[in-house]
């Protein structure tokens, strides 16, 4: 090995952003030099006032532009690339800028990590009236991977580490998971890059402004406090967790931002403690996980169902934000019985649609339809970094951590991709709690999730991590 390269190698396992790590491999053999590459962008659109937001209701006001930001990281031999935005989904822009990436930047979509924050004070692409809007997104996110890669600069060491956040609470009886993590990057002591995560939904102080919610507002509070370096957010598996003030989501903008700079705080006590450094060779793999769905309702029951909640039967699939949307179940159930069509055992068996609809086929011949449900596990050197679709309730990704924390260092998000569909625990299976719900009165699906969807998901997670890493999970009894 060259000297000189030895050397930079010795020196980024010692030095990290200031703080004394230790690697997690110094094998000669398996140093990689690695580089990295960041960018933002504003992505609040020019007719902010005319689009539907994700609440469906048109903003009057804008408090805080909307970002995406990118980090790029490379091996000099395969690239990984983590995409930020203060959207609630991407939705539109999904399988147009998976395809952008793999044609122009030779990037597959395995690579390509796309992260919403779950911002609800946003523009929402699922409506129809807003579907440009996701094809400018599309556009503008793939200049912006553009930019990062063009500025990847090295070498750089990235480490992982993790805290607590004690400022949410839970609904579907079950346990708080308050885990932050934080994935940092860092050139001859200088921070490049935090990507940071937390299970919960984001605090927003109103329905009718466009901003960024607590998340957002860490953000800032992070960049400000390390000049020069790029913060990115991702929500992790929250889909049952919420700030604990306010009313559910909603809080007064004081409370925004004062749990913000409380997450920000945390995040750079991480930063400024002891980290794993991950530095090492990039794999990635996307997989589409089979989940299961319930037996349907009986004829009987559905027509007595149609007529108790006195259902319009002849308007066929309405989209977000129609008030007979949340009856569109219905009228598919009713639709599957009396057109004799199978209905869907299992998520696969089924295909989203821009506007939000499982259905059983799509038309437009794209290559990279939505279905249930997608999970990406990349490694940075012996990181393991877990990307689920959908809104993942947290037992789910409490039990994924549980099982892999003591083989290897982690990073768990969700909200990955297209469609932020909610996978519930079995207990909010059983209470038919509105996570459980969704799947039915927001996606149109004549059938729920079976109790088992927990279990399946967690077991098909552990799968990919095993294909991937060839770890062994930790055997976890219930």
């Amino acid at each position: 090995m060259d000297c000189k390269l030895a050397a930079l190698l010795v020196i980024g396992c010692l030095s990290l952003g200031g703080q004394t790590t230790v690697c997690a491999d110094s094998s000669p053999a398996k140093a990689v030099v690695m580089k990295a590459g960041v960018a933002k962008a504003v992505i609040t659109p020019e007719n902010w006032k005319e689009l539907t937001t994700v609440m469906g209701t048109k903003a009057t006001h804008k408090d805080h532009d909307l970002y995406a930001r990118a980090l790029t990281l490379s091996d000099g031999r395969h690239r990984l690339v983590i995409v930020t935005y203060d959207l609630n989904c991407l939705d539109v822009a999904t399988p147009i800028l998976r395809k952008r990436c793999r044609d122009e930047l030779r990037l597959p979509p395995s690579h390509l990590i796309l992260l919403g924050t779950h911002n609800h004070a946003a523009p929402i692409q699922i409506v129809p009236g807003n579907f440009q809007y996701g094809r400018w997104l599309a556009d503008r996110l793939f200049a912006l991977i553009s930019e990062a890669v063009a500025k990847e600069q090295g070498p750089v060491d990235v480490s992982v580490g993790s805290g607590h956040g004690y400022f949410i609470r839970t609904v579907g009886n079950a346990p708080a998971d308050c885990e932050i993590q934080l994935l940092k990057v860092a050139q001859s002591g200088r921070t490049l890059a935090l990507l940071f995560n937390h299970p919960t939904h984001p605090l927003q102080s109103s329905t009718t402004r466009i901003d960024v919610g607590h998340p957002g507002y860490a953000v800032d509070f992070i960049e400000q406090a390390v000049p020069g370096a790029t913060a990115l957010y991702t929500d992790a598996c929250g889909g049952n967790q919420f700030p604990d003030r306010g009313i559910i989501m909603r809080g007064t903008p004081q409370q925004v931002k004062e749990l913000g700079k409380e997450l920000g705080e945390v995040v750079l006590s991480i930063a400024a403690g002891g980290m794993t450094n991950v530095t090492g060779p990039i794999t990635s793999k996307l997989e589409i996980l089979s989940l299961p769905l319930a037996a349907p309702l009986s004829y009987d029951e559905a027509k007595k169902l149609a007529e108790r909640e006195s259902v319009p039967l002849n308007i066929g699939l309405v989209p977000y934000p129609h008030p007979d949307r949340k009856s569109n179940w219905i009228r598919e159930l009713l639709r599957h019985y009396e057109q004799k069509i199978p209905f869907p055992k299992r998520t696969t068996d089924r295909v989203c649609t821009d506007d939000g609809f499982l259905v059983q086929k799509l038309d437009d011949g794209r290559e990279y339809p939505c279905k249930y449900e997608e999970v990406i596990v990349a490694t940075i050197g012996p990181l393991c970094f877990i990307a689920m679709q959908g809104e993942v309730c947290a037992p789910i990704g409490m039990r994924i951590k549980d099982a892999l924390r003591r083989k290897t260092p982690l990073f768990v998000t969700a909200y990955m991709g297209e469609h932020n569909l909610y996978i519930p625990t079995r207990e909010i299976v059983r209470l038919d709690a509105y996570q459980s719900q969704v799947i039915r009165i927001q996606y149109a699906s004549p059938v729920g999730w079976a109790p088992e969807v927990e279990d399946e998901m967690v077991k098909g997670v552990l799968k990919v991590v095993t294909e991937v890493t060839g770890i062994e999970p930790a055997q976890l009894r219930r």
